[in-house]
């Protein structure tokens, strides 16, 4: 099966773009270096050409709200017309769990514009809400930050505030995790840490 992972050099796209070659898939993994630009539309109809399926992993180079926002709309914009032209089967993209509890957040809010652009496409698809990778860290949770800190040999302190907004965004008990049910990782932050130093 032929699949396209928009953004398959990126942190995540690189990973999927291995694990789905060692499926045995033909795989493109189609970024801006490969000649696959979204944004501008060059390489993207090449590229779907006889796809079954098209993975989105895409990720704004900026996450100030307007170019955020312009990112998505305008990917979803020159990706989504050339999938339906080449009769991709299935679009999958990756998305965020709680983009549409914190509309003052202007990443999700893109991210929710992007997930509208794909309902309305006609093409058959998957929206994953995941929750953070444990690569954002630093921006999430104190406690998680301060044991990664000390396994890390950074003396530093982690000051909790209360009021810190996450992207702008004011976050609560549940806003970044999963209601109902849910597919669980089975990677723990002591996993991941001891992952990472081992490669290190």
């Amino acid at each position: 099966m032929k699949i396209v992972v928009i953004g398959g050099t990126g942190l995540i796209g690189s990973k999927s773009v291995a694990i789905l070659r060692q499926g045995g898939h033909e795989v493109v993994a189609a970024s801006p270096n490969s000649g696959v630009n979204t944004i501008t539309g060059e390489g993207v109809k090449e590229a779907v050409a006889g796809a079954q399926v098209v993975i989105d992993l895409a990720n704004s180079p900026s996450f100030e709200d307007k170019a955020v926002l312009e990112f998505f709309e305008t990917a979803g914009r020159n990706l989504l017309p050339a999938e339906a032209a080449a009769g991709v089967r299935h679009h999958v993209a990756l998305s965020i769990v709680g983009t549409d509890r914190m509309p003052d957040n202007g990443y999700f809010r893109a991210k929710v514009a992007q997930e509208k652009l794909i309902e309305a496409s006609r093409i058959p698809y998957t929206i994953i809400r995941s929750t953070q990778f444990l690569e954002f860290l630093g921006g999430i949770a104190a406690e998680s930050v301060a044991r990664y800190l000390k396994a890390v040999g950074d003396p530093r302190e982690v000051v909790r505030d209360p009021e810190a907004r996450y992207w702008g965004g004011r976050v609560e008990e549940r806003s970044l995790v999963p209601w109902g049910e849910a597919r669980l990782g089975r990677i723990g932050l002591d996993e991941w840490l001891r992952r990472s130093q081992s490669k290190a």
